[in-house]
């Protein structure tokens, strides 16, 4: 019977990491396609040389906090329980008429925010950017672009809900291949304009039929798989009232990096291309936060419920191990990474056209404080799971509240002391925080408790990431020499420093994986054993694509 149970345990390992992994892997070209639309964006509008990037990348974030609310936040930590709990116990039909209900609710308020938001805009612009105010063309092309931008708000929560419709049924790849179209849109809208004005409209309006498109796309998708998701008028049933009641402190919880990336925009907002610093960063940071935290979360979610329902207490313990020694085997890598070499990084993506090698020494200077704080994003959403598959929502909002309070007092201190880093150094310190709270919870109420088979696989992760780290400073340092040396193989727009750049991250990933063989925090039988498919894994991956 053990050794049934132990098999068992095994197998759904091997399911949530190919879930995972499924995940990631159109994550990350969803991801380069960002970079792809970083590039443009920035060659295009610059940074600190005008005020057209920092003018869109605020009207970007100001529904793109909501969308990362409800992405991955409300009805990932409410819907998802519920509606894997109504597809066991109630069957098919009662689970997508609450799908439904759920989706006329959440499209009801969202269109609502997106009214008065469009309406309120020129005053409320004072308080999301009150540094713009200083300059008045400025000002007015940001609260013009946000007005654009805001309709993106009510697609994303409706792409929100039907991913997580689609995630239920462990169906994976159209919730993470969907983003590819918003990079596809901004490319298409952005790169036949000829002015930084002009560029920062169009890109806005790009996002705003990305939107309509994803949307789209995930409605198709639930129809395909068998959901009968209709539309219909809001209902507020006793099920869809539960469902608030959860989903209001789960998005406070959840979204607590939003809201800190949200603050932090203000402060910076009277620092001409800080803005777009800030925004650079983001891109590079929330890589592994969004292929490693959101996928492997994703797929956490369900299964964790599942052993909770059972009260499998043992089923639940192992799924969060695996998750988290997993997600650190790929985390920590990145996080030395950033940290170690950050203006290479920067300076060979961005340093072109309006981005300035002045930008580029800002730019990095913050990322290198958000690469100390990746592992902790990644862990909240992982932790902060824990909680959501016990319905326990509230919990992670009041600790998140509290890495918020921290991370604006500590935030507004380090600005005045060393300036942009500081608002990066304030995030990072308050999400580790925020991490260390709900552990510390989690192990107090006899929920979780890393095994010390977990404990000794994280220290030898750590040590082959430090390793890593190490050798690829040594790189960073002897940069004018390696570029000088690849310089002859330059072709078109790709230069010394790009093609170092490469060539060192392809080094370092390949070198990676020996470094962690060698520290035993992996082995070669668990790596095949978690990436073969066996019979009885539920369906996922491309073949199962609806």
């Amino acid at each position: 019977m053990k050794s049934d149970s132990m098999k068992s345990d095994s197998m759904k390992s091997g399911g949530l990491i190919r879930s995972s992994m499924i995940y990631s892997a159109f994550t990350l070209v969803s991801r380069l396609a960002g970079f792809a639309r970083d590039l443009a964006v920035s060659y295009s509008m610059g940074a600190s040389a005008t005020f057209a990037a920092d003018a869109f990348n605020t009207a970007f974030a100001f529904p793109n906090l909501f969308r990362r609310i409800f992405a991955e936040g409300a009805f990932a930590a409410a819907f998802v329980p519920a509606y894997s709990r109504s597809l066991e116990k109630d069957g098919e039909e009662i689970a997508d008429v609450l799908a439904a209900d759920a989706m006329a609710t959440l499209a009801a308020a969202t269109l609502l925010i997106t009214v008065v938001a469009e309406l309120t805009m020129p005053w409320l612009m004072y308080a999301i950017a009150p540094g713009f105010a200083a300059n008045p063309e400025k000002f007015k092309l940001a609260v013009l672009l946000t007005q654009i931008t805001m309709p993106y708000l009510p697609c994303m929560a409706i792409y929100a809900h039907l991913s997580g419709v689609l995630n239920a049924r462990n169906r994976f790849v159209l919730s993470a291949a969907a983003p590819i179209l918003l990079n596809i849109w901004t490319l298409v809208t952005v790169l036949p304009t000829h002015t930084p004005v002009d560029a920062a409209k169009w890109a806005s309006i790009g996002v705003v039929i990305a939107g309509v498109s994803q949307a789209g796309l995930l409605w198709w998708g639930v129809n395909k798989a068998g959901a009968k998701v209709h539309l219909r008028w809001p209902r507020l049933t006793p099920e869809i009232k539960h469902l608030i009641a959860l989903a209001i402190p789960g998005a406070i919880g959840a979204s607590a990096s939003q809201i800190n990336i949200f603050v932090s925009g203000i402060l910076v907002s009277q620092v001409n291309g800080a803005r777009s610093w800030l925004a650079y960063c983001d891109r590079l940071y929330q890589l592994p936060q969004g292929l490693v935290g959101v996928a492997i979360g994703v797929a956490l979610l369900p299964r964790l419920s599942r052993a909770v329902q059972a009260d499998d207490r043992h089923a639940a313990s192992s799924a969060m191990d695996e998750a988290i020694v997993f997600s650190m085997a790929l985390t920590l890598p990145a996080a030395a990474a950033l940290v170690s070499i950050p203006f290479f990084i920067i300076d060979a993506l961005y340093t072109r056209g309006a981005f300035t090698t002045a930008d580029a020494h800002q730019t990095a200077a913050a990322l290198l404080h958000y690469g100390w704080g990746v592992p902790a994003f990644v862990l909240a959403q992982l932790f902060s799971r824990a909680f959501f598959a016990r319905q326990d929502t509230r919990t992670p909002m009041r600790y998140a509240l509290v890495a918020v309070a921290v991370n604006v007092v500590l935030g507004v201190s380090l600005f005045h002391f060393i300036g942009v880093p500081g608002i990066a150094a304030a995030t990072a310190f308050a999400w580790w925080l925020n991490v260390v709270m709900m552990g510390a919870a989690l192990a107090r109420r006899g929920h979780y408790r890393p095994s010390p088979r977990a404990v000794s696989k994280l220290i030898r992760i750590l040590a082959a990431s430090v390793a890593l780290g190490l050798l690829l400073g040594a790189a960073s340092h002897f940069r004018d020499v390696i570029s000088g040396l690849l310089a002859p193989l330059s072709v078109g727009p790709l230069h010394g420093k790009e093609i170092a750049i490469a060539v060192v991250v392809v080094l370092g990933a390949a070198l990676y994986p020996a470094l962690l063989f060698a520290s035993g925090g992996l082995t070669l039988a668990e790596a095949r054993y978690a990436l073969r498919r066996r019979r009885g894994d539920p369906p996922e991956g491309p073949a199962d694509l609806p």
